[in-house]
């Protein structure tokens, strides 16, 4: 939809408002507003589901009493308990516990960090939604739609591979307990515990991944809905200007919250599957679906988690990026106008009997002959627009990593360091083979 002169009202933004995170009150993440949105109710199943409900001291008592039993106490104990059988005394699937309950707890202290300061409108920049066009909020609906079909599509196979691969482990080995013999009861039990703290840990990782996912689709269609500001020559540049500005606190607020779950999640990911490719290359043991699965599967979903957000962000900053170039376009579109309207002034008073037909004509005039020889009004127009164009490609970040733009080109760095670091493991293996 074209904004119009009557549009632009509900555009205004004051960037002195009061749209500052710090300035808003703090509220548990599921508190319920005065009129719940539909859209978000998901969002607060899910969060109930996986133990994590902050609002109540009795919800925080069993969200932390949940993290600790599955991502910490039953890893270890089931570490400790299996006996493999004689005839595959290595297994890899031990490769994936520390990674897996590394990123679940960077997962879960991210989000409690969340529940101490913010609502979960206010963590997903909704407050201001009602701003917006309405082919934003209609976006916005059929994004987070695809949110849960993205994070379907990622558990749900996983999840049934994994379980594949547990009732096979569990046929093969058996559950050692002080003073409890081995027996169907115990190991399924075990089977059930193990199950349950894989679920929750991949569980939480992907929520948070699909959590940065919504609130960066979200400022991609407040983006798209900027671009159409610029579309006809009764575009204001103050409200381009407002709006940009709000758009770019919402990505410094996302880059700020965000930037330990990612950095912390590379690490954790890059280190462990690095560990894990050598040790499995260097072992010269058969690797089979019963002593490997565990790694396959976590290994693709970790990755998946990992290239989600990194995608998503890059996608995000290459259009924070490209709003430079349609807004030089713009300019110069109105500057081309403005030319044509003046020299089709002077040929009515005889001065040049060529027609030009607009901006694809040819002109001797230079940038400084157009802009002192417009009307009174047009010098304050070019010297805004110039402004804004200049405002433009000073802050065109997108997604930030304390200062680096996490776009394309940091893409491609991050690519050429892990093939880097797989093509030395490959020489090590070498070596010790």
């Amino acid at each position: 939809m074209t904004p119009s002169t009557n549009s632009t009202k509900t555009h205004m933004i004051n960037i002195n408002s009061s749209s500052n995170d710090t300035d808003q009150p703090n509220k548990p993440l599921l508190q319920k507003s005065p009129e719940p949105s539909d859209e978000l109710s998901n969002f607060q199943i899910s969060l109930k589901w996986c133990a994590l409900d902050h609002s109540t001291s009795l919800g925080k008592f069993i969200s932390y009493f949940t993290f600790i039993l599955l991502t910490l106490v039953v890893p270890i104990l089931t570490s400790l308990t299996l006996k493999l059988p004689s005839k595959d005394p290595t297994s890899f699937n031990k490769l994936v516990q520390l990674p897996e309950s590394g990123l679940a707890a960077i997962a879960f202290f991210t989000l409690s960090a969340f529940f101490r300061n913010y609502g979960l409108r206010q963590l997903l920049f909704l407050d201001g939604l009602e701003e917006d066009t309405f082919s934003v909020r209609r976006g916005y609906t059929r994004e987070v739609d695809k949110a849960f079909k993205c994070l379907a599509c990622i558990l749900l196979p996983s999840c049934f591979l994994e379980l594949a691969h547990k009732v096979i482990f569990f046929t093969t080995v058996k559950v050692s307990l002080p003073n409890m013999s081995p027996s169907v009861p115990l190991n399924s039990f075990v089977f059930v515990l193990v199950l349950a703290s894989w679920l929750y840990r991949t569980g939480v990782f992907l929520l948070v991944c699909i959590l940065f996912r919504l609130t960066c689709e979200l400022q991609i269609l407040r983006f798209e809905g900027l671009h159409k500001f610029f579309e006809g020559c009764d575009s204001n540049a103050k409200v381009i200007f407002q709006e940009h500005v709000r758009i770019r606190k919402q990505l410094w607020v996302t880059s700020h919250r965000y930037r330990f779950f990612i950095i912390g999640c590379w690490f954790t990911i890059t280190v462990s599957q690095f560990a894990a490719l050598l040790l499995v290359l260097a072992s010269k043991a058969e690797k089979t679906f019963l002593n490997s699965g565990d790694l396959v599967v976590c290994s693709a979903v970790e990755l998946s988690g990992l290239f989600l957000c990194l995608m998503e962000a890059a996608r995000m900053t290459h259009r924070a990026q490209g709003i430079v170039a349609i807004a030089t376009r713009w300019h110069m579109l109105l500057t081309c106008s403005s030319a044509a309207g003046l020299d089709s002034d002077k040929q009515g008073k005889g001065q040049s009997p060529e027609a030009n037909g607009g901006c694809n004509g040819e002109s001797d005039n230079d940038s400084s002959d157009i802009s002192t020889s417009v009307s009174p009004h047009e010098p304050s127009s070019f010297q805004t627009r110039q402004a804004l164009v200049t405002y433009l490609g000073h802050n065109h970040g997108g997604i930030t990593l304390f200062g680096f733009a996490l776009d394309r080109g940091m893409l491609h760095t991050i690519f050429a360091f892990e093939f880097s670091l797989v093509l030395w493991v490959l020489s090590k293996v070498v070596v010790l083979s």
